[in-house]
């Protein structure tokens, strides 16, 4: 299974470690975002892996909407509740991290599923800086190189049928809304299957720390990010 090396289960709930999330994001996900390595000083487990471990434990259904509440630490002990068609993330203390909603048909094959996860988490990879990067530079904003946090708030996914084979992901737009210092970005795309569209789906990113857009600093953070990714190959 893909995410068996990347989760720790028990009776008693689940977790990541930091070096099982640390993996998980720059060997799957090709994430590079500081905020994901393994001796980060303001560490939390991957989006992309809280999703990928509901996807693998519930199955996709036609509409899937999940929405994050807050970052997950490392080895923090996490349960699911169930309310009729929502699924929660949430600790010992109830404070709830990720709140999925879904609805229709569902799907629960694995040799399915786990190639749709491979390529959907996959598109955090082409976050920065070949999504990002441009769109700061059209709105002459940036992270600030000192303190970057580019967090997501949701993802989502809508078929118009369910998948039965490999599923194809492709950008179709991406947008940036700025707000002072913080920015919210959005990335769609179209997921196909053998050539035809059978849905579509987004990620919506909260940009923090923005400050005015600098060419020099900007090629400084790309150059150290591509270093960075270079290192792990």
């Amino acid at each position: 299974m893909l995410l068996e090396k990347y989760v720790n289960q028990s009776d008693e709930g689940f977790s990541f470690s930091r070096k099982q999330a640390c993996e998980f994001a720059k060997q799957v996900a090709t994430d590079f975002n500081p905020i994901h390595d393994e001796d980060a000083k303001r560490f939390c487990v991957p989006g992309d892996l809280l999703f990928s471990y509901l996807l693998t434990r519930y199955g996709i259904t036609e509409q899937l909407s999940c929405q994050f509440a807050g970052m997950v630490g490392a080895d923090v002990l996490l349960q699911c509740k169930e309310q009729d068609n929502l699924i929660s993330i949430c600790d010992s203390q109830g404070k709830v991290y990720l709140s999925l909603q879904h609805s229709g048909a569902c799907q629960h094959d694995l040799a399915v599923i786990e190639p749709l996860i491979r390529d959907y988490v996959k598109f955090s990879g082409q976050n920065f800086p070949h999504i990002l990067q441009p769109l700061m530079q059209q709105h002459q904003v940036m992270i600030n190189p000192t303190r970057p946090l580019v967090i997501y708030e949701s993802m989502a996914l809508s078929f118009n049928r369910l998948p039965e084979q490999d599923v194809g992901l492709s950008l179709t737009k991406s947008s940036l809304l700025v707000e002072g210092k913080r920015g919210n970005a959005l990335l769609e795309f179209a997921l196909t299957e053998q050539g035809e569209q059978i849905g579509k789906g987004e990620k919506r990113m909260i940009l923090s720390n923005l400050m005015p857009y600098d060419e020099g600093q900007m090629q400084q953070m790309v150059a150290e990010y591509n270093s960075r990714k270079a290192m792990v190959r």
